[in-house]
């Protein structure tokens, strides 16, 4: 699914209004409709509402929806900031059809000691600004934002928080910005949401579809998108009733060193949970009992070290191949490592030490095969590619790498970012907090490899492994919680994840 900057998305709007064609006002309208139908699926009558409103359209939406509520039963009341002498055509025809109503009370105010106070127990609706703003707050909107903020009141936001820059929020201040509970986004979320320094602006973000035009939206570049669960029943392959082990592929998984053998287990029970055909797991002399035993659909190699990798093994057999996890970062295995970048002809994977290895030898991008896949978290990333101020900065800086090194960057986080060698960036959109957990990474690695093994072009492997690591967490939460959640839960609800994501494919 596509994302746009705010710049493109008004220029899809304006589209719309041409070609559907249909009214500003009635546009307006229909966005007012879809939050009129959230905000009373999600809240009853008994929640007095306040709406703070601006001159603009983003204001025009929340008078609007004043109304509707108040239509319905709502007690409403309406606070218009009049901080400009500008109003757009359609906001002031909305004031004008909610004032006929007379069912909300709009006050008009000019200074700050004329804002309400706000009761905790109310709900506010923030309608001051929409996503066109580009330089933080001031005056008056900055003191009904800092008044909504301290009072406890729970907050939704219209389209975007007020005071929240669509895109790059570097040179924001972040007490001039609203901390809303939801945000009501239309048709496509914000770049902003996808980034951990704006969480506490945005809270959960729903996004609303208001029918903008199909054409505009297919014919507008981007590089920017968002993974759904369609996108990804686009990707995955049915599976033919003749097939056998050999036609999904032979996986090799290098991992593991004397006491951190549970990395490898996690891995390779991954790979295995993912469809692949065969794995060989290639381990220290040591770990063979632990793999033996944990993993019995597992082959294995072993190192001519007992505690560490430290040869790399006949590569002929594999169909692809993941590196990394708990391998340490001894002066063998890190030539041992380098080695393997350079032999290996098949798609690669390297997660954790690997990482962490590269980051100390930089030279050695250079010798990365074209579409490997890096899946580093922020600070493994920085450490590879320097030192980050925001999610915006360290997501383009992503981008950047995957561009100049011909690699697939799997930025992991709340909402994985997966930077491809063309430009693009695609943002997961499953997962919860009770994957913060050891062992996690492990078994994402996993996945990577056995789709890649399975002969997933490398970037199709990452946005479905991300997205099914994601979905698989999101329903282990649904059994254990997001405190109890542990790596191997996330394994254990794999198969469900596929057959999740398969429907979906049906349906469509």
């Amino acid at each position: 699914m596509k994302l746009f900057r705010t710049s493109e998305v008004h220029r899809i709007d304006a589209y719309t209004i041409e070609h559907e064609p249909i009214a500003d006002i009635d546009l307006m309208e229909r966005a007012a409709g879809r939050l009129f139908e959230w905000v009373t699926s999600h809240f009853d009558k008994a929640r007095h509402v306040m709406v703070f409103t601006g001159p603009g359209n983003n204001g025009g939406d929340s008078l609007a929806l004043a109304r509707m509520l108040a239509a319905a039963g709502y007690e409403v009341e309406d606070y218009f900031l009049r901080f400009t002498e500008k109003i757009s055509p359609s906001c002031r025809t909305n004031l004008e059809r909610l004032q006929q109503q007379g069912k909300v009370p709009v006050r008009f105010v000019e200074k700050e000691d004329e804002l309400p106070r706000i009761p905790p127990e109310v709900l506010v609706i923030d309608g001051i600004f929409g996503s066109g703003l580009t330089r933080p707050l001031r005056g008056l909107p900055q003191q009904a934002v800092a008044r909504i903020n301290a009072s406890g009141a729970t907050v939704i936001a219209i389209d975007i928080p007020s005071g929240l820059f669509g895109e790059d929020n570097r040179d924001n201040d972040p007490e001039k910005i609203l901390r809303a509970h939801y945000t009501l986004t239309f048709q496509f979320p914000k770049l902003s949401f996808f980034f951990p320094e704006n969480e506490d602006f945005v809270g959960e973000w729903v996004v609303l579809d208001i029918g903008l035009h199909p054409d505009i939206i297919a014919a507008t570049p981007t590089e920017y998108y968002y993974l759904t669960r369609r996108d990804i029943a686009g990707i995955l392959r049915p599976r033919r009733k003749f097939s056998h082990k050999g036609t999904f592929g032979h996986a090799l998984l290098v991992s593991g060193t004397y006491g951190r053998m549970g990395a490898a287990v996690l891995a390779a029970r991954a790979v295995l949970r993912s469809g692949v055909g065969l794995l060989t797991v290639h381990i220290p002399r040591l770990g063979n009992d632990i793999l033996q035993t944990a993993v019995p659909e597992a082959m294995l190699t072993h190192d001519d070290s007992d505690i560490l990798f430290s040869g790399v093994p006949d590569l002929a057999p594999f169909s692809a191949v993941g590196a990394g996890p708990a391998l340490g970062l001894r002066n063998n295995t890190r030539k041992a490592l380098h080695d393997l970048i350079r032999k290996v002809k098949v798609p690669l994977v390297l997660d954790a030490d690997a990482l962490n290895i590269l980051a100390m030898q930089q030279e050695w991008y250079a010798d990365l095969p074209e579409n490997t896949l890096l899946t580093p978290h922020p600070k493994e990333f920085e450490r590879m590619a320097g030192p980050a101020n925001s999610g915006y900065e360290r997501v383009h800086k992503a981008m950047d790498f995957a561009r100049t090194y011909k690699v697939i960057v799997v930025l992991k986080g709340a909402y994985t970012a997966i930077a491809t060698p063309e430009g693009e960036v695609h943002f997961n959109t499953t997962g919860n907090p009770g994957m913060a957990t050891a062992g996690s990474g492990d078994v994402l690695t996993g996945i990577l490899l056995g789709l890649l093994t399975q002969g997933y072009h490398p970037s199709d492997a990452a946005k479905a492994g991300v997205f099914l690591h994601g979905l698989a967490g999101d329903i282990a939460r649904k059994h254990r919680g997001e405190e109890a959640l542990i790596a191997s839960d996330i394994i254990e609800h794999l198969g469900e994840a596929f057959r999740s994501v398969k429907n979906e494919g049906i349906r469509a």
